[in-house]
């Protein structure tokens, strides 16, 4: 099988790079080596060391690969567009320092859309004007990507404009598959309150990248029943170890394998860096959960 299996800074809960609970990113990288992963995500720019010689050096240290860096950026709210652009072109850079290939696209958290994160029925949908412009600026990211060498993929997320299956079907739909891969995040996914496995039957062509997660669904339909936050619903657990969850993860290899699949899939499991137990102990469960299913 020529599908390799990484891991992410925010699997330590290494959401923001300047959040003071962060673990140290050497320790990240030491640990995501320990648990058994060769690869590792960038994690939001600047918690890495944007120093190309300085992170080389790490990676090398640690037997990791860069595979590939996220911007989470307000893409909803045109006046952060230089906060989006900041980010965007910082990544790229990182990444294409060290031969990284995957950049991923998410529309971080709107008040507008964090009450109805789970709830495609009763969101806010943007006018005709707004999802234009809204388009138009993830596809300015995408083109900056592609630009540096890199594969671009959306990325749908709980809370955000971007979250449920019609709007990435929408987005999908009018911006060209040569440009705009998707990165396709089986937790998100099931979140949103749609079934992973049947979109990705569907679209297996596009997905250039996969972000492996599963969800408490416990947790899941008492945190949409309290419109809980984004975060409060990580805090909650609601994105539990891989395999204990609604995610039908053979499923999804079998989609993976039967479209010949080939590059990394990197495991981010969202956590609150305060809850009990420590992210290495569950990276390397799910790394075991995944060697046991074949992966």
């Amino acid at each position: 099988m020529s599908i390799r299996i990484g891991n992410a800074p925010c699997s330590w809960g290494v959401e923001f790079a300047d959040d003071p609970r962060n673990p140290t990113w050497r320790d990240v990288l030491q640990q995501c080596r320990d648990a058994g992963y060769t690869g590792i995500e960038l994690g939001p720019v600047g918690f890495m060391p944007e120093d190309p010689v300085e992170l080389g050096e790490a990676l090398s240290e640690f037997d990791q690969e860069l595979i590939g860096g996220v911007v989470f950026r307000p893409y909803h709210d045109p006046d952060k567009w230089d906060d989006v652009l900041d980010g965007t072109v910082r990544t790229c850079k990182a990444l294409a320092a060290h031969g990284a290939k995957h950049l991923v696209l998410i529309d971080s958290i709107s008040p507008r859309r964090a009450p109805t994160a789970g709830r495609a029925a009763e969101a806010e949908q943007m006018e005709a004007a707004e999802w234009s412009a809204y388009r138009d600026r993830i596809v300015e990211s995408t083109k900056i990507g592609v630009d540096h060498g890199l594969t671009v993929g959306i990325h749908a997320h709980a809370g955000g404009f971007m979250d449920f299956e019609p709007e990435l079907e929408r987005l999908l739909d009018e911006v060209d598959e040569s440009l705009l891969k998707i990165c396709f995040d089986t937790g998100h996914h099931s979140y949103a309150g749609f079934d992973p496995v049947a979109f990705m039957k569907r679209h297996i062509g596009r997905i250039s990248y996969m972000h492996f997660k599963d969800i408490d669904p416990a947790v899941k339909a008492d945190v949409i029943a309290k419109r809980t936050g984004f975060y409060d619903a990580c805090g909650q657990g609601i994105f539990c170890n891989l395999g204990q969850g609604d995610v039908d993860f053979p499923a999804v290899r079998q989609v993976l394998l039967d479209a010949g699949f080939e590059g990394w899939c990197t495991v981010e499991q969202d956590c609150d860096p305060t809850l009990p137990g420590t992210p290495m102990e569950d990276a390397q469960a799910n790394r075991e959960y995944l060697q046991s299913i074949g992966f």
